[in-house]
């Protein structure tokens, strides 16, 4: 029997999560779609095409830097030359990662520290002079929501964001881009606290912007807390089992 058809990705679903007026500047809200294994399904969703509300990016995320470093040679060879990705890292990037980093990503949603932002600017910057990469590495700030600081989700804390921001915007190789957060873990399914975390990362957001004009993605929201993150403003959208289905188990 032959092999069925990938099936498409539910994005009419998606579009109607996020189908409130758009709030960018630029006119359009990014689905960013978050692959932590296999690209196989990539290329199901990568000609679902755009609406006015929706700009659906040919646009990976890759959580992983140790799967992702050995995979985007065969995602673009799978998505073929006529798709020119853009390549979001959105999980946290271990400080000694960061020249990896450097080699394959074009955004970086997770900078949280002076350190990993001294070292991606290196590792970018010897990057750029070993004809790598061709322009400058994409960051945002990372932002901890969480009340009671929580191991391994990463994050500035918000009163310390403005400061991380300064110093991507003063580096050499980095263009900071905006601010990123994940929605706490003690308010999923919880209305009320997603959206005062949400306000929360708003007024961060602003604060950022009002010294960095230019800083304005907003990168927030998952498959279950979309609308609470496009209330607050949300232009990135990280997305992945709501489009690809969960990530199969592991051995």
């Amino acid at each position: 029997m032959p092999a069925a058809a990938a099936r498409p990705p539910p994005v009419g679903k998606l579009r109607q999560r996020v189908s409130a007026p758009v709030l960018s500047e630029s006119g359009a809200r990014t689905l960013i779609c978050s692959v932590e294994s296999s690209f196989s399904t990539i290329t199901a969703w990568a000609p679902c095409g755009c609406s006015l509300a929706l700009r659906l990016e040919k646009t990976p995320a890759i959580l992983r830097d140790q799967e992702a470093a050995g995979k985007v040679g065969d995602l673009l060879r799978e998505l073929g030359p006529d798709v020119m990705p853009t390549l979001h890292m959105v999980g946290q990037v271990q400080t000694k990662k960061a020249r990896s980093v450097a080699r394959w990503a074009d955004v970086v949603h997770s900078a949280d520290r002076p350190k990993l932002v001294s070292a991606l600017d290196r590792a970018t910057g010897n990057a750029l002079e070993s004809g790598e990469r061709r322009r400058a590495l994409q960051v945002l700030v990372q932002v901890d929501l969480d009340e009671v600081p929580a191991e391994g989700r990463g994050g500035v804390a918000p009163g310390e964001a403005p400061r991380i921001a300064d110093q991507i915007a003063g580096s050499e190789h980095l263009d900071l881009r905006g601010t990123m957060a994940v929605a706490p873990a003690a308010a999923a399914g919880d209305d009320d606290a997603l959206a005062r975390a949400f306000t929360r990362l708003q007024q961060v957001h602003e604060s950022i912007r009002a010294q960095h004009p230019q800083a304005d993605w907003l990168s927030a929201g998952m498959s279950g807390d979309l609308e609470h993150a496009v209330a607050a403003g949300a232009t990135h959208l990280r997305v992945g089992s709501g489009i690809l289905g969960s990530r199969p188990p592991q051995g």
